[in-house]
């Protein structure tokens, strides 16, 4: 069991890849590592185990399951009732010769977690294991983390009005067990464990697809110094990020409010000290 002490708010000890350990500085003293997902897309094949697992298993409604027409695909993207997303993308090759790119998209549990930050009624939490989840008794249904999350993971659910997202299975891995999207994938390519292990292999697994002739294999969301201090949940990709639907550079929103803040703050001074110096002028 970790113990919790007051929040720290520096700039906070870091994990063994030199980012920030967003348990400690959210007052975990002692904690487990930190827990993330690792999903490699290159052996995705489409079954969408995960997204049938994730729903079962944390009683997600059903969503209409509507077929597009532009896919394979019948949920479409993340929401408040689909946490695990299998996207179906048809890519053609060259004349007559096409390939699909399958990836199951989840929630980023990022370091830097902008829908923390705004959150007016500490609904959102960032657990022991560096996950980010949503306490559904807290939430008003405000839905400022739904506009403040640079991956659009977000959402509100109309049955209740609050916001919902994937938990990482926080009351599975609290008690050892695989959450049930990793569980329920035949082709491991969605992987679970402690995050620097999952980074690791991941660097692996990208020297084996370059070494094989697939030079565009690429990580995405596994670099702490990214524009969310790393994500706990990151991809191995075979195109660019933004054939996946996927932002090529996110950046958490909040990161100009403190610099934002100062300058309202200097502002307010100055026509403070205007005021006063008018009144002073006025009097004399």
């Amino acid at each position: 069991m970790s113990t919790r002490v007051a929040p720290a708010f520096a700039a906070g000890p870091t994990d063994a890849a030199g980012g920030l350990d967003p348990a400690a500085r959210s007052g975990y003293a002692d904690h487990p590592p930190r827990m993330g997902f690792f999903t490699d897309t290159s052996v995705c094949i489409g079954c969408k185990a995960c997204e049938v697992a994730c729903k079962e298993w944390n009683k997600v409604p059903e969503d209409g399951l509507e077929l597009t027409g532009m896919s394979y695909d019948n949920t479409g993207s993340l929401s408040a009732s689909t946490w695990r997303h299998v996207a179906f993308i048809e890519q053609i090759v060259r004349a007559g010769d096409s390939r699909w790119l399958m990836s199951s998209d989840v929630c980023k549990h990022c370091t830097e977690a902008a829908c923390l930050d705004v959150c007016p009624t500490g609904a959102l939490m960032r657990s022991e294991f560096g996950t980010v989840v949503i306490q559904d008794d807290v939430c008003n249904g405000c839905g400022y983390c739904v506009s403040a999350c640079p991956f659009g993971v977000v959402g509100r659910r109309e049955t209740d009005g609050g916001a919902h997202k994937c938990t990482l299975c926080y009351d599975r891995i609290g008690d050892g067990l695989t959450p049930a999207c990793a569980k329920a994938c035949p082709t491991e390519s969605i992987q679970f464990g402690p995050l620097d292990e999952l980074r690791e292999r991941a660097q692996g697994r990208l020297r084996e697809l370059h070494d094989a002739g697939t030079p565009q294999a690429r990580l995405y969301g596994e670099d702490p110094a990214d524009g969310v201090g790393g994500a706990g949940a990151f991809f191995l990709l075979l195109d660019e990020p933004e054939v996946y639907g996927l932002p090529p550079d996110p950046v958490v929103t909040t990161r100009d409010l403190p610099r934002m803040w100062r300058h309202v703050a200097t502002a307010a001074a100055a026509l403070a000290a205007a005021a006063l110096l008018s009144g002073l002028g006025q009097r004399s």
